[in-house]
C-alpha cells in the first residue's frame, strides 16, 4: 500500500481524498477523527475545534442531527503537505427536509499523514428529496 503522507503526489493526493471520502461515509465518530493530529485545528463553518476529542464531539452530534448522510468529496488541488477539496453531501433532518451542503476545505498534514489543519467553508441548499444526487 503507498504510504498516503507528505509530500504528495497527483497518486497519493488523490487516494488520501478516497479514503477521507470513505471515512466519512462511514459515519463513525470514533474512526473519523483518528484521521487527525491530536492537536488538530478546525474551522468548519463557524465551529472553531481544537484536538480530536472536539472533533469527535462535533462529528458525533453531526451525525445525530444530519440523517442519511452521504458524501462525496474531489481533488481541487495538492502541494507537498496540503491538499485542496471540494466536496458535496447529502442528508435529511427530522422533519425529512433533504439539503445538500457544499464547498470547499483546505487540509494540511503533519509528517505522519495525520490531517493537521482543515478549514472548511460550507452552503446548504434544501432540496427535493427526488432532486437528490447521491443515493
Amino acid at each position: 500500500m503507498t504510504k498516503l503522507a507528505p509530500p504528495f503526489t497527483a497518486e497519493t493526493a488523490a487516494a488520501k481524498v478516497q479514503a477521507a471520502e470513505d471515512a466519512w461515509n462511514t459515519r463513525d465518530p470514533e474512526r473519523v477523527a483518528l484521521a487527525y493530529s491530536p492537536d488538530s485545528e478546525w474551522r468548519n463553518r463557524a465551529s472553531f475545534l481544537k484536538g480530536r476529542e472536539e472533533i469527535r464531539a462535533f462529528l458525533a452530534e453531526k451525525w445525530s442531527r444530519e440523517h442519511d448522510y452521504r458524501l462525496r468529496k474531489t481533488l481541487w488541488a495538492y502541494t507537498e503537505n496540503r491538499i485542496a477539496v471540494r466536496f458535496e453531501y447529502e442528508w435529511h433532518d427530522d422533519d425529512g427536509q433533504w439539503f445538500r451542503s457544499h464547498g470547499n476545505e483546505m487540509w494540511e498534514f503533519d509528517g505522519d499523514g495525520l490531517m493537521q489543519k482543515r478549514f472548511a467553508s460550507i452552503n446548504d441548499e434544501p432540496i427535493a428529496e427526488q432532486d437528490r444526487r447521491l443515493t
